[in-house]
């Protein structure tokens, strides 16, 4: 709440907080119990129309130079507008966001959610108008086709991120209560089995069997095997460290916390990345072009892992599948699942069970059997107590 204050001079002074800026307002009024009690009766309405969205700073104080920190659409909407505050939202945050968030939550902003609410007061929005911009979202093309559930459910979370603070700062409810994200179909899962996987990076060319060698063993997302740097592999310890990230055109840090980790060299990856050392050894990056440069993703996703599936007569996947192989071949094999979800940068076991288990068989039996064998063990061991002990009498 907002409170009247006295200057060391003896004159008082407003003293609030309007969309997260601290205003001070000064008067010429001196400290008396009526201008003191005209001042309160002031700020507590001021306190009163910020909460409900309707405080016009101009109105208050039209000769005061902060009016220009606020939009003019403050004025005209009765409030501040979504495109005012949505502005000082990405300002105030986005020194927390990675330079990749940054940049598609800007690109959202910017293509879909101001043009959209632009001049709208932010305290109006309903949940009704979040669903029609939805529908309307629907009706734009994507990749392949319209737009899909998951691009809408991306854009809608950012228009999320900003009427939720709007909504605590403000302090109304927000519309996004209650209201649920589209449906998605979840990814396809298509992992190679160990046959598959020597005949693809024997099938590659040459100059790409140790990348797809080691993204095949490790289970590196694509921006880390693209960011890997020869300092980060620690041949005498047989490790790869994951420190950095090339994303988006530019260097960042790893996912997610646990995504900063040390992956366990295999013979064939040590073989691979000790054959790639006396290729690339005087660069810095492990897998690059000619010139020293960052692999282009999309590049040799269309000349190299795509072909390569189609001469084979492979179901076509993304190369998305490498990391998915690691994880079930490392599962099948009966490794320690906390072991592999360390391995690909998981805090815990819980997405190795929801996402591998129907591709191993031997890791989360569902028919029963395992039960089953343990019951019949224990009457057999039980049964045959009691034939010793009846030819004992």
């Amino acid at each position: 709440m907002g409170s009247v204050r006295e200057t060391k001079s003896g004159y008082l002074f407003f003293d609030f907080y309007y969309n997260g800026v601290r205003c001070r307002e000064y008067t010429e009024l001196n400290n008396t119990p009526e201008n003191l009690k005209l001042m309160n009766d002031a700020i507590r309405r001021i306190d009163s129309e910020i909460r409900l969205g309707t405080f016009n700073y101009a109105k208050y104080f039209p000769e005061s130079k902060n009016k220009s920190n606020f939009s003019a659409e403050d004025s005209e909407s009765g409030g501040i507008s979504f495109e005012g505050y949505a502005e000082r939202w990405y300002k105030n945050n986005k020194i927390s966001w990675k330079p990749s968030v940054r940049k598609d939550f800007y690109s959202t902003m910017h293509c879909h959610l101001v043009p959209y609410f632009k001049d709208k007061a932010i305290t109006g929005i309903t949940k009704a108008m979040i669903k029609e911009f939805r529908t309307s979202l629907a009706l734009l093309p994507g990749k392949k086709g319209l737009m899909s559930n998951k691009r809408i459910n991306n854009i809608i979370s950012v228009l999320r991120l900003i009427i939720n603070e709007a909504a605590e700062d403000l302090e109304f409810t927000s519309p996004f209560v209650n209201l649920k994200p589209l449906s998605i179909k979840k990814p396809e899962i298509m992992p190679f089995s160990l046959e598959d996987v020597f005949t693809y990076i024997h099938a590659v060319p040459k100059d790409f069997y140790n990348y797809y060698a080691v993204r095949f063993f490790t289970g590196m997302r694509t921006a880390e095997i693209d960011g890997l740097k020869w300092k980060y592999v620690d041949f005498k310890n047989k490790r790869i460290q994951i420190r950095e990230t090339w994303q988006g055109g530019q260097w960042v840090s790893p996912k997610t916390e646990s995504s900063v980790r040390d992956i366990e060299m295999s013979s064939i990856v040590e073989e691979a990345l000790l054959a790639q050392k006396e290729r690339t050894g005087s660069r810095e990056l492990v897998f690059c072009s000619k010139k020293g440069k960052t692999i282009d993703y999309n590049n040799t996703s269309k000349r190299i892992w795509y072909p390569t599936l189609e001469k084979l007569g492979f179901a076509s996947r993304n190369p998305y599948q490498t990391r998915h192989t690691a994880a079930t071949l490392w599962l099948a094999s009966g490794e320690n699942p906390e072991w592999v979800a360390r391995q690909l940068g998981h805090s815990n076991t819980e997405m190795l069970f929801k996402v591998y288990s129907k591709f191993i068989p031997n890791l989360t039996r569902r028919d029963g059997s395992a039960f089953e064998g343990m019951l019949n063990k224990k009457i057999r061991e039980s049964e045959s107590q009691k034939n010793e002990e009846g030819k004992c009498i």
